[in-house]
């Protein structure tokens, strides 16, 4: 992996597994759980000017990340509620990228994304503890991929980005912290 794709990904791209087992399930439910706790504690001392820094040259800024996780978290909640109550539907992909470029992305406070994703934690969290293990097992098609994905895997996914801009938003804060800037 290059330089530029260990700071793009540091934790390596995304997986996607195909035997779960049930220990390593339940962590990924632990961390969705966790998780706007961690990203408030994380950004909590913020300011406007902090929240345009960005991690990498080409980047998005803090703003804009902590946007596209709730956008994000949104889409998978959406998706596993699809997939609980439809036998395999297929799923509508969104461009990522374009969503980040809205004006709501770079002009809305990111306290309404937190309060965004304590919701749909909560509720996703809420819904993943309540499955049981044949749950796990029902999908959904996504037609970008070509391929179905299991609630089991949607929950390695969520576990996996919710550490990979949460490691993004610690490295924008260090670069600020140090008069790092990048456009």
């Amino acid at each position: 992996m290059e330089v530029n794709d260990k700071i793009r990904y540091p934790f390596g791209k995304m997986p996607v597994y195909a035997d779960i087992p049930p220990e390593m399930l339940y962590d990924w439910i632990e961390t969705i759980g966790d998780f706007p706790d961690k990203l408030k504690e994380l950004i909590k001392d913020l300011n406007s000017i902090m929240e345009n820094a960005r991690y990498r040259e080409g980047g998005w800024t803090i703003r804009q990340i902590v946007h596209h996780l709730a956008d994000s978290h949104v889409n998978a909640y959406i998706r596993i509620k699809l997939a609980l109550t439809e036998d395999s539907p297929t799923i509508k992909p969104y461009y990522e990228e374009r969503w980040a470029e809205l004006a709501d992305t770079f002009e809305s406070p990111v306290n309404l994304s937190i309060q965004i994703l304590e919701g749909i934690h909560g509720r996703m969290y809420s819904l993943l503890k309540s499955m049981n293990p044949e749950d796990f097992n029902r999908s959904y098609y996504h037609p970008e991929h070509k391929m179905d994905f299991s609630l089991a895997q949607l929950a390695g996914m969520y576990d996996w980005h919710s550490r990979h801009h949460m490691e993004h938003l610690r490295m924008a804060k260090q670069n600020y912290e140090q008069g790092i800037f990048f456009s």
